[in-house]
């Protein structure tokens, strides 16, 4: 499948700085893609610790319920990722595979299997042969190349148009350390707990618990905040990894260690960095779209009715033809189940207000507001009027490009 790269994509994908204690490589195993790398697989030093948010489909891939297993330890020493093909829903064959992988990687790295994090993207229900990933991770481990961030952001991509990375680099206490994030996603992205395939690296010294910690406090805010049409995939999957290489590093007491503040707000960032790119590449997307809903009773309230807009196909349809159709923003708040004023209610468009005390304002004029949503970003902002929380979720339009490019994905 031949797609053109989004018109949402950020100009260049980012220069991306030296995570120590990680190794990568990449290769070609024809899995379903011809001619490109497919296939990504890091070590990482010994002592490593991990975290992870995992898909909560009650039809999870056989990888989400091997890492959810593995993350009990909090210990990894190599992650091994495909494109192509998601062994979900392959039947006893496929939970076979996951573990002849992972017994393969911690066989070449000498460490347990369960040290071994496996993830897969692709289509759903079709089996295959795990020796086509197997017979390439020898030679891979021999062929550790430097860090190269954007190759392996694009081993791992299916229906995305361009790789996706972050990263930023911040002190806890004197030492400078990397974050370093890549991820993967264009369809079949409403996460409830992370989204599509995402990765993010340091070199920061953090116990496991503490780092599953900080990714449960930033993932709502996040990952779990956008939406390109509601449907949660089989295969979520974020990892967080942290391999401890620097030296005089400080001891922490807990997630809420003063010391760790700017890390976790650089992690914050990496993570909405990474989910932002995945709804701007969103499949057929042209607008990237921002929801932000205040005067809720709470901000979970608030975020299920920016979710309940965001995943509208009524609204989405209707920015994607620039048409103000703000009834049906009104629409979807209702439907939402959360509690919320009507005769309160505020509609904005790109910061010009249309509805005002549950109507239309005095003398609207739609014009301003159209020419907004000629844009390539628009924002929303909705005020239910029932309390003082508010959240804010990404989505894209909805276009016929999305129809074509699902009618054909077998193809």
């Amino acid at each position: 499948m031949d797609l053109k790269k989004s018109p949402l994509a950020p100009e260049f994908f980012p220069t991306m700085p030296i995570v120590d204690g990680v190794q990568m490589a990449t290769a070609e195993t024809g899995l379903k893609y011809k001619n490109r790398p497919d296939l990504l697989l890091f070590e990482f030093k010994p002592g490593t610790s991990v975290a992870g948010v995992l898909t909560k489909s009650t039809a999870p891939g056989n990888p989400v319920v091997w890492c959810r297993n593995s993350l009990s330890q909090g210990k990894a020493r190599g992650l091994i990722v495909n494109a192509g093909n998601a062994n979900v829903f392959t039947g006893k064959s496929g939970i076979q595979a996951v573990e002849t992988i992972a017994k393969s990687v911690s066989e070449v790295f000498h460490s347990k299997k369960n040290e071994v994090f496996v993830a897969s993207t692709g289509v759903i229900g079709e089996s295959f042969d795990p020796s086509k990933i197997t017979q390439k991770i020898p030679n891979l481990a021999k062929n550790f190349l430097p860090q190269d961030w954007k190759t392996a952001a694009t081993a791992i991509t299916t229906t995305d148009t361009f790789p996706k990375g972050a990263h930023r680099t911040v002190k806890i206490g004197q030492q400078s350390v990397n974050l370093v994030g890549i991820a993967k996603g264009s369809g079949m992205i409403a996460p409830d707990m992370a989204t599509m395939l995402g990765f993010i690296f340091t070199d920061a010294q953090i116990p496991a618990s503490l780092l599953q910690a900080l990714l449960n406090r930033n993932v709502q805010s996040t990952f779990n905040s956008i939406t390109v049409d509601g449907d949660t995939s089989t295969s979520d999957t974020l990892l967080l990894f942290a391999t401890g290489s620097l030296d005089n590093y400080p001891a922490l007491k807990n997630h809420r260690d003063p010391i760790l503040k700017d890390f976790e707000y650089a992690l914050n960032e990496v993570m909405l960095d990474l989910a932002k790119q995945i709804v701007r590449d969103g499949e057929g997307a042209q607008k990237l779209i921002s929801v932000k809903v205040t005067g809720a009773v709470s901000p979970k309230s608030a975020r299920r009715i920016g979710l309940s807009i965001a995943n509208s196909p009524l609204v989405k349809t209707a920015i994607a033809g620039e048409d103000a159709n703000w009834g049906r923003v009104v629409m979807a708040v209702g439907k939402s189940g959360e509690k919320a004023d009507r005769d309160q209610m505020s509609v904005t468009f790109g910061g010009i207000k249309i509805a005002k005390d549950g109507q239309v304002v005095d003398n609207y004029d739609e014009k301003p507001v159209t020419e907004h949503m000629q844009g390539r970003q628009v924002n929303l902002k909705v005020d239910v009027g029932v309390g003082r929380s508010s959240a804010t979720v990404w989505t894209c339009d909805l276009t016929h490009g999305y129809i074509s490019i699902n009618a054909d994905y077998r193809s």
